[in-house]
């Protein structure tokens, strides 16, 4: 088992890597830069080259059964569950065979509309918080008990 993390503009990376080393599972952040690796003999960050979904790519060919992906990248997490790998979201939602079409739906969805608003009036979402980290926090810590 492994962890995965989309980690360029993951919030709950700090998250993961205390559920990881609680439960002495290998965290991987893949990232195309920027990020510095910690010190800790269980997380390793992984470097790709720059260019669109480059990290998505890698993950998708790396993630498999038994596997753990943190993303908010929709169509990375039908990638990486169609590979059989279990995705989280970073306020903690699961995504799974049964909701990856609805959740891809709704999101093609919303890119159309905010394509067809130029001027971006339309609002954004709601800020990332403390029960999000906590929701994710604990989602995580369910999905590496029951995969024991």
């Amino acid at each position: 088992m492994t962890i995965y993390i989309d980690a360029d503009a993951c919030p709950v990376k700090a998250e993961a890597e205390r559920v990881a080393t609680r439960h002495k599972v290998e965290m991987v952040l893949v990232c195309n830069g920027g990020i510095r690796a910690p010190d800790n003999p269980l997380v390793r960050v992984v470097y790709v080259d720059q260019g669109l979904d480059v990290a998505d790519r890698w993950i998708a060919e790396q993630a498999g059964p038994g596997d753990v992906v943190v993303t908010a990248d929709i169509p990375l997490a039908a990638d990486c569950i169609e590979a059989g790998a279990l995705v989280l979201k970073h306020d903690g939602e699961t995504l799974t065979q049964r909701n990856i079409a609805n959740v891809l739906a709704a999101r093609n969805l919303m890119t159309e509309l905010r394509s067809a608003d130029p001027l971006g009036t339309g609002g954004g979402g709601r800020p990332f918080s403390k029960s999000d980290r906590a929701r994710f926090s604990q989602a995580l810590d369910r999905v590496l008990v029951r995969g024991r």
